[in-house]
């Protein structure tokens, strides 16, 4: 190392530099997360390039950290990135419509909180207009979709909804999800793919579109 040369030297610290810091962000900062299905459309398209922010929702050891750091715990309506909860490394993008003491409950289509209406309509989309009831005849893939619960949400737990509500595979049918599942919340799209998605709702291919490029 002492025959390297000068700038041969500080080019390779830097070089060194760049890569922890890139691997330091990728871990604990920010990381691109491909959008696996249609469950999140109109907003999110399958093949889609979002921007996850990895730090928000970190944990926490002492108080003053979320004082000092910009750190919170889920927020209803946040678009999250999350582990499945059913014992796999899959990651799902879902929006958080329950938080821990919420009582959920849909009617009809229709998402009540603590039997509140829920104001939906500038990101949820419905594509069937049928609604199946809550008849026990149906099978649950039906009757779940339009008609679920009531249920109370547990400490530490959030009830995920796919913004597509028709074709989306949620907590409406596989539960809820524990808060250390949480990966990260998407702040932006990086750029839009015409591609095909992979599958948890086993859709088809999704056709590019220009979106925001802020996550809502």
């Amino acid at each position: 190392m002492e025959s390297t040369p000068p700038f041969l030297r500080g080019l390779l610290s830097s070089l060194l530099v760049a890569v922890i810091f890139a691997l330091f962000a990728r871990t604990w900062v920010v990381q691109v997360f491909q959008i696996p299905s249609s469950s999140m459309e109109p907003g999110l398209r399958a093949g889609d390039h979002v921007v996850v922010n990895k730090f928000i929702y970190g944990p926490t050891r002492w108080s003053w950290e979320k004082e000092w750091l910009p750190l919170r715990s889920p927020r209803r309506g946040d678009v999250v990135e999350f582990k499945f909860p059913q014992g796999t490394e899959r990651r799902f993008v879902k929006r958080c419509v329950g938080l821990p003491k919420d009582r959920i409950e849909i009617v009809d289509k229709v998402l009540l909180v603590d039997d509140e209406r829920q104001a939906e309509e500038a990101y949820v989309e419905h594509q069937d207009e049928r609604i199946y009831t809550r008849s026990l005849i149906l099978d649950d893939g039906f009757r779940k979709r339009d008609n679920f619960g009531p249920i109370l949400v547990p400490a530490g737990q959030y009830f995920l909804l796919g913004d597509n509500r028709d074709e989306s595979y949620d907590s409406r049918f596989w539960g809820l999800v524990p808060g250390a599942y949480f990966k990260g919340r998407p702040v932006a799209v990086l750029w839009a793919w015409g591609g095909s998605g992979a599958a948890e709702d086993q859709q088809g291919q999704a056709q590019a579109k220009k979106i925001p490029r802020l996550v809502r």
